[in-house]
């Protein structure tokens, strides 16, 4: 097959911008300037990598963004084509960019809306969840559904989390040990209510994550916050604080990306709060709330893992990973006792779950779609992260700290000066670019804010990041 087109560049290592995202955005200019026309080949990855004197694998994930964005199609056993029907772009897109690089504030149009870390609903499979819910209902639901179901969930769908658990996140779990629910604030609340007490006492990170926070207060307990740093929940803190309460019963945490700063709790921590936990007979309440999209080698394994650690409520959620409205989250514990409480109080207010729906993504995990879309997913918000820390490193490295985060779809940024967040958030406002004030966070005041960009286009990202530096200059 011929190949007649040559990449005419060299690679740049002392740009910000990562080698594959080089690659990425020089083919998506030749199409643009009509070199690459639609139907044309490119060369394959070897060929591509020995040509540029670079890994393979980076080829292969500069591919990946291509076909994510939809400016090449792989068809099997034939090659990597510049797609007959390119992505849309928006009229006077470069034009608008350059007015706002150049004048930061003249973002026109739609509101900007830095959310709380949702994915991006454009690549979620809705099709495939879609068809397989159809598909499920057709087959079973007359004469097997329509009944009330285990209020745990359906049992092999329990069976497939467990399997998961086990094999990607080192726990020793089985379907007799997990509980589906309504998303993971239903898991927290079910949890919340079948643990504490009005004499409880629950440590939280501060800054933390307030709705968990909630429904502990709301089962009459008292929150005791600890402080957050560069190795996640300060561990000597808590160990004060048990000296002190004799009534603390539980440890709510978010080690793998804590909420909202992203750093991870270290190794010595974890082990130091395992064996504080074992001494107090305290449960670990750990929520592990995007555990999937991990850039590294591999995700650190959960606290709950730890075979040492007495009592603990793992809690996930299937929300990310499939569909953003899909809500689907799961617990998980030995506690029996703890578990009938929850299940006995899941019947009162919701007799089970959605057993259709859970046979669906059952499906479609057994088809191998899930794994395929996280696949795809994690190189989109890898090359979305990559993307964001460019425009950080180019714009707000004066004025604020952050780091690059190994995972999740948030970065944390924090002013190099303490601001007013009211005046910030509302001069952001005027601009049309919303963030998440950070009072959100706690009930302290807190010096930074979460930047998340998983839902956001890179072009607002494009837009916005520039405008909020200079909102943050304008305040110091």
């Amino acid at each position: 097959m011929l190949r007649p087109w040559k990449l005419e560049f060299e690679i740049d290592k002392k740009l910000n911008k990562a080698v594959y995202l080089q690659i990425a955005d020089t083919i998506i200019g030749d199409i643009r300037s009509g070199r690459l026309k639609p139907g044309d080949t490119l060369p394959g990855s070897r060929n591509l990598a020995t040509m540029l004197k670079i890994n393979r694998n980076t080829v292969v994930e500069a591919y990946q963004v291509l076909i994510n964005e939809e400016w090449v199609i792989s068809k099997e056993r034939k090659g990597i084509f510049v797609s007959d029907q390119l992505p849309v772009l928006h009229e006077n897109r470069v034009e608008r960019l350059s007015d706002t690089l150049s004048n930061p504030g003249s973002i026109q149009g739609t509101m900007i809306h830095f959310d709380d870390g949702h994915p991006d609903s454009k690549i979620a499979p809705v099709t495939e969840l879609a068809r397989a819910y159809r598909q499920i209902f057709g087959i079973k639901a007359k004469w097997q559904m329509m009944g009330y179901g285990d209020e745990h969930g359906d049992l092999e769908f329990r069976k497939m989390i467990s399997q998961m658990l086990n094999h990607q996140r080192g726990m020793q779990i089985n379907e007799d040990e997990i509980s589906i629910t309504r998303g993971s604030q239903m898991a927290m609340f079910l949890t919340a209510q079948s643990l504490l007490t009005s004499e409880d006492c629950v440590i939280v990170e501060d800054p933390g994550y307030q709705p968990a926070w909630q429904a502990f207060e709301y089962a009459g307990a008292q929150l005791l916050p600890v402080s957050v740093d560069e190795e996640g929940i300060n561990v000597q803190a808590i160990e004060k604080l048990l000296s002190h309460h004799k009534n603390i019963k539980a440890i709510y945490i978010t080690p793998h990306r804590q909420y909202p700063t992203m750093v991870t709790l270290s190794l010595s921590r974890r082990l130091k709060l395992i064996e504080l936990a074992n001494q107090h007979n305290i449960t670990i309440i750990e929520d592990d709330y995007d555990n999937e999209f991990h850039f590294g080698y591999r995700p650190i394994l959960p606290i709950s893992s730890f075979p040492e650690l007495n009592h603990y409520v793992y809690v996930g959620t299937l929300s990310k990973v499939v569909a953003p409205a899909l809500r689907i989250g799961y617990l998980a514990t030995k506690n029996q006792d703890l578990l009938q409480k929850i299940g006995n109080l899941r019947k009162m207010i919701d007799v089970h779950g959605d057993v259709i729906m859970e046979q669906a993504v059952l499906q479609l995990i057994k088809e191998g779609a899930v794994k395929k879309h996280i696949r795809k997913a994690t190189t989109h918000y890898k090359h979305k992260r990559d993307f964001v820390y460019s425009l950080l490193n180019k714009h707000m490295k004066a004025v604020a700290h952050f780091t690059l985060p190994e995972g999740g779809l948030a970065f944390w940024i924090v002013p190099k000066t303490t601001l007013n967040w009211d005046k910030a958030a509302s001069l952001l406002l005027e601009k049309n670019i919303k963030i998440i004030h950070p009072k959100q966070y706690s009930r302290n005041p807190v010096n930074g804010f979460r930047l998340s960009y998983g839902s956001v286009s890179e072009e607002q990202l494009e837009q916005s990041i520039p405008v909020i530096a200079e909102v943050l200059k304008q305040l110091f």
